[in-house]
């Protein structure tokens, strides 16, 4: 289930929290991402936070907020670029998409396969998807105080598997929140300190959220006339003769080099 807007908006926009969570996140984004220049960049679920760094140099920016969650216009000081759209049927052309996040989307939807199988849609040849889900071994997925501790959060190994069995290839992961999910001021004033130390020690267990790079997977089509190179043939009708061109008069000899078929006579019974 989705959460609503207005409650997203206001843990990232409006406290202190949800500010450092967008520094957190964001850092490793970046390291992955470092530019968008003239790309399409798309957000899914509530990924807005993460798009501002693209604006200024992307050629396109669209933040796809699901109909269950609910939409805001975004950016306040900007042209709006959120769209309210169906979970599983984007208002995007077919491979549109260069870059693509989600965050708040793939563990609180009803329908992960459908979703992912969307967002496979509407990448474009060698497009890449960054997914942002709760870590099953964290504290923030076990505290309901912030949106992370809703849905259904993942080890690395099942997002892996769930991105492979959608046609994705999974390419680097990050791992981001390595401080507790606290209110308290020397948590938020301590958190870069964390953020540097957990990723020295670890990617995987401590952190709070992972960060999961994956690329779109195009096979390629099969030939419908490709036929099989056989070197020796087997020439089945070698040694017969020709047949006669159709129409040809009766009683014309035969070609050369052919021997006439003897006559068949009737034996009365």
């Amino acid at each position: 289930m989705h959460l609503d807007v207005l409650d997203l908006r206001n843990f990232y926009y409006r406290t202190g929290l949800g500010r450092a969570v967008q520094r957190s996140v964001r850092e490793p984004l970046l390291e992955l991402w470092p530019e968008a220049r003239g790309q399409t960049v798309a957000g899914f679920g509530f990924a807005v936070p993460l798009l501002r760094p693209y604006l200024g140099e992307a050629r396109r920016v669209i933040g796809l907020m699901p109909g269950p969650q609910g939409v805001m216009a975004w950016p306040a000081d900007k042209p709006n670029v959120s769209v309210l759209c169906e979970e599983t049927q984007w208002p995007i052309e077919t491979g549109l998409i260069d870059k693509l996040m989600v965050m708040h989307g793939l563990e609180t939807s009803e329908h992960p396969s459908a979703l992912l199988e969307e967002a496979w849609r509407a990448l474009g040849p060698g497009g890449r998807a960054v997914f942002i889900v709760p870590n099953r071994s964290g504290l923030w997925s076990r505290r309901e105080a912030t949106p992370f501790g809703f849905g259904r959060p993942y080890s690395l190994s099942q997002l892996e598997t769930q991105l492979r069995r959608h046609a994705f290839t999974p390419e680097r992961h990050r791992a981001a929140l390595f401080a507790p999910p606290s209110q308290r001021r020397f948590w938020l004033r301590t958190g870069a300190f964390w953020e540097r130390l957990g990723r020295r020690l670890s990617s995987y267990y401590a952190g709070g959220v992972l960060i999961m790079e994956a690329s779109k997977q195009v096979y390629r089509p099969a030939r419908a006339t490709s036929r099989a190179r056989v070197r020796n043939p087997l020439e089945v009708l070698d040694g017969l003769p020709s047949p006669a061109p159709r129409g040809s008069a009766r009683g014309h000899a035969p070609p050369a080099g052919v021997t006439a078929a003897p006559a068949l006579h009737t034996v009365a019974g």
